[in-house]
């Protein structure tokens, strides 16, 4: 009756087989975690149970006289403990959190057991309410809140660990025939009638149990007698994140046995007789017939990645070649989300997918976008696949560019319009009247300005492996794009613009993207100019045309040119608008000597000399400019003999 049977006992994904050598190998999207859980395998002394809610091995030895021994993958120190033999364990589970064991022996009782410190170990049972009725099963929804589950229908209880006792919260009749829970969204789905293919489901939280909409699963031909037609194993319950109020149906294309598991919101099809697994993208566009939408499967049928298990054992005996892990093994068993555990060698595996060898699987880009935008950890890949195309021998068209940039930027803007949003509620002091109200979380996904001009534009400029129009075309299409999600361009991919087009001498074509306002007036674009005006004299006349239309003051160019070290830019500006006069001797020095660069400083120094001889007569600086270490540097540097001699009459 145990929901959680020894692995050995359940019909999985089996077929047997190596683990490699297969068809199907290369390119392996699919992997066992490199950290499995090992236990005690499965035997006629030792029983197996699988916690699907926490996710823990427990291996418990002559009922647990001998010991039962706890474990997880998320949990590296094992949880070990005894208990008295009272007879054949059915199931067993902690509480969430640990401090609560409930043990099911018989089919009308369950056992529990304090792990609280300094709390007596002494163990209290609660029978069910409904009499005649049988337990199939238990489910802890919380760290005191408990399921029952018979065949009658559903108790739902209260713990109530200090005073061992259970509290009746609610109940419900209904013929049940199996069960299924989800922990991650606290359902639990009976089976009823007498086919079994009527569905209810009920939602658990904080206390409360509510009955949801019951529904029908259509059987696939019309049943001959009246009996069970379908079993739990014809059924998984996982959550896949986003809307999904519509039936999908997941083409396979094949025949056999197969199991299920959900990895990063794509539903894994695994099949005995081939040993290949297929993924299904529930979130990619399928064939809608109206009512339902029709799915094939995403990447080409591939085996699991081979494993070898780690020999155990002395030191002198673990030098021995690890042995390669049966795939697909007879005794796997397959637990939702993503959980395989294999009986025979006593390992427990969570099921992970591999994002990089789907790059080279599908050639398409922009489906290769709309697939590795919907995972977890897509960022590095996806900017990979950028620097990928934009580099020989796999570089794309400018139209497939355009179509992956626009598809980047429509999360990007996602992000930033719910970050608008929220700012705006959070402001308006909203925020308390709507507790649910949360910062939007910032996922992988979002790609913005900052990750593609770090890890994609800035290297493929510098690379200079393309033709130059192309990299220019590139650099503006991502411009372009970003311009079409109304995203702000930031100065910094306007200035890898400017500094292509001034690489290359195309001084007329940074003519016109300026003057035709192509690049956005920004202050630090006016700088980058002014810095251009040696190479490209109008530049000087072009930034200081911007800095004017962002209504900058003179004195505030001065300190952004001094700022960015363009100190002899801010020199010629100032004489430009007539102010040199009047200007701080000190500020310029000081801007001068932090650039390191003696020559420079000697200029600089040399221009207020001559400011001072021609306004007072003598080039020496008064006590009242505080140039007294610029002085001392300069003698240090050039000598004193460098120094300016008054000019007399």
């Amino acid at each position: 009756m145990s929901r959680e049977p020894p692995p050995g006992e359940e019909e999985a994904p089996g077929g047997g087989g190596g683990g490699g050598g297969r068809a199907g190998e290369g390119g392996c999207y699919l992997a066992l975690c490199a950290r499995p859980v090992h236990f005690e395998k499965a035997n006629p002394v030792n029983c197996v149970f699988f916690d699907e809610a926490n996710k823990q091995v427990f291996a418990v030895r002559s009922g647990g006289a001998t010991g039962v021994v706890v474990k997880g993958l998320e949990d590296r120190n094992p949880i070990s403990f005894r208990m008295e033999d009272k007879g054949e364990v059915k199931c067993i589970k902690f509480s969430l959190g640990n401090k609560i064991l409930a043990v099911q022996r018989t089919l009308k009782s369950v056992d529990f057991l304090n792990f609280i410190p300094d709390s007596p170990q002494l163990e209290y049972t609660q029978e069910c309410k409904t009499k005649n009725a049988n337990i199939l099963g238990f489910c802890w929804t919380s760290s005191t809140e408990i399921v029952f589950i018979t065949d009658q229908g559903i108790e739902f209880y209260q713990v109530l660990p200090e005073k061992r006792s259970l509290k009746l919260l609610k109940n419900q009749s209904i013929n049940v025939n199996w069960y299924m829970y989800c922990p991650e969204s606290s359902v639990i789905l009976l089976s009823t009638t007498v086919l079994g293919n009527v569905l209810q489901p009920f939602y658990f939280k904080s206390g409360t149990m509510s009955k949801l909409s019951k529904f029908e699963i259509e059987l696939p031909a019309a049943p001959k007698s009246s009996k069970l037609s379908l079993s739990e194993r014809d059924i998984a319950m996982a959550t896949i994140e986003g809307s999904c109020k519509k039936t999908h149906i997941l083409k396979l294309n094949r025949t056999g046995k197969f199991a299920l598991n959900v990895v990063d919101n794509l539903v894994v099809v695994h099949h005995q007789d081939t040993e290949t697994s297929v993924i299904f993208d529930i979130k990619l566009k399928g064939e809608f017939d109206g009512s339902t939408t029709i799915h094939q499967f995403v990447l080409p049928p591939r085996s699991i990645q081979p494993y070898q298990i780690p020999v155990a054992g002395p030191a002198s005996v673990t030098s021995q070649s690890p042995v390669p892990c049966k795939l697909y093994s007879s005794s796997w068993i397959v637990f939702q989300p993503n959980i395989i555990i294999s009986a025979s060698e006593g390992y427990l595996w969570s099921l992970q997918v591999k994002l990089e060898p789907v790059v080279n699987l599908l050639l398409d880009k922009g489906k290769l976008m709309d697939f590795l935008l919907q995972r977890k950890e897509c960022k590095m890949v996806i900017l990979s696949v950028c620097s990928q195309m934009l580099s020989e021998p796999e570089r794309g068209s400018l139209s497939v560019i355009a179509t992956v940039f626009d598809k980047l930027n429509h999360e990007y803007k996602k992000y930033l319009e719910a970050e608008q949003s929220y700012t705006m509620v959070v402001e308006a002091g909203l925020s308390r009247s709507n507790p649910l109200l949360k910062r939007p979380v910032r996922t992988q996904a979002v790609i913005d300005q900052s990750d593609m001009y770090t890890h994609v534009l800035s290297v493929f400029t510098e690379k200079k492996e393309a033709p130059h129009k192309f990299t220019i075309a590139v650099l503006m299409e991502y411009i372009r794009s970003l311009n079409q999600f109304q995203i702000a361009v930031q100065h910094y991919l306007y200035e890898l613009v400017i500094k292509t087009l001034v690489q290359h001498n195309l001084f007329y074509m940074l003519h016109q993207f300026l003057q035709y306002h192509v690049l956005s007036d920004s202050k630090p674009l006016a700088c980058l100019l002014l810095s251009l005006e040696s190479i490209y004299p109008p530049a000087h006349q072009l930034s200081l045309d911007m800095l004017k239309r962002l209504s900058t003051a003179n004195d505030e160019i001065v300190e952004v040119l001094l700022s960015k070290h363009q100190v002899l830019a801010a020199l010629r500006f100032i004489r430009g608008i007539g102010g040199h006069d009047s200007i701080s001797a000190r500020k310029f020095l000081d801007a001068a000597k932090q650039a390191e660069d003696d020559m420079l400083f000697y200029t600089i120094f040399r221009f207020f000399e001559q400011r001072n001889q021609r306004l007072r007569g003598n080039p020496s600086f008064t006590p009242g400019e505080h140039c007294e270490e610029h002085v001392t540097f300069f003698k240090q540097v050039f000598g004193e003999q460098a120094l300016m001699k008054p000019t007399t009459f």
